[in-house]
């Protein structure tokens, strides 16, 4: 007699489930990942600019100069603001599907311990079945014996 787990296809698709939820996930973190990068080589460069520019200003510079720089970082700001809304939400979905993940393992592993615990009471059943079997066998040996 061999073991069937009653619930085996459930746990199966239940797993199935949880490494999809975490093949999303992973992607939600390197979406996550490269804008937080992108925003923040955008605020490296408006740093270098400003720092550029404040250096510049100390020997001299030309009024137009100073319009095209300022312009450039009131453009790029504008970027900034844009990658940080891109952040924000790429952080938001990174844990929401952190959370979706979370859940489908809970239910994988609820499985798991139902499964360990069934398999537990069979391999009991088994046994005390063997024990009466080897009773049986011990009590007719010995009623052999004795005619």
């Amino acid at each position: 007699m061999q073991y069937q787990f009653k619930f085996e296809k459930i746990l199966s698709i239940k797993e199935r489930e949880k490494d999809e939820a975490f093949n999303i996930y992973n992607q939600s973190v390197k979406r996550f990942e490269t804008a937080a990068e992108k925003l923040y080589e955008l605020l490296k460069k408006k740093e270098d600019l400003e720092a550029y520019q404040s250096s510049r200003l100390v020997n001299g510079l030309a009024v137009q100069e100073i319009r095209h720089h300022q312009h450039f970082i009131h453009q790029l700001e504008k970027t900034i603001e844009h990658y940080q809304q891109i952040v924000i939400n790429a952080r938001s979905h990174m844990n929401f599907q952190q959370e979706k993940f979370l859940e489908k393992n809970v239910e994988v592993k609820k499985y798991e311990k139902i499964k360990e615990k069934d398999l537990s009471n069979y391999a009991e059943n088994v046994r005390l079945l063997e024990g009466r079997q080897m009773d049986d066998i011990s009590i007719q040996h010995f009623m052999n014996r004795g005619n």
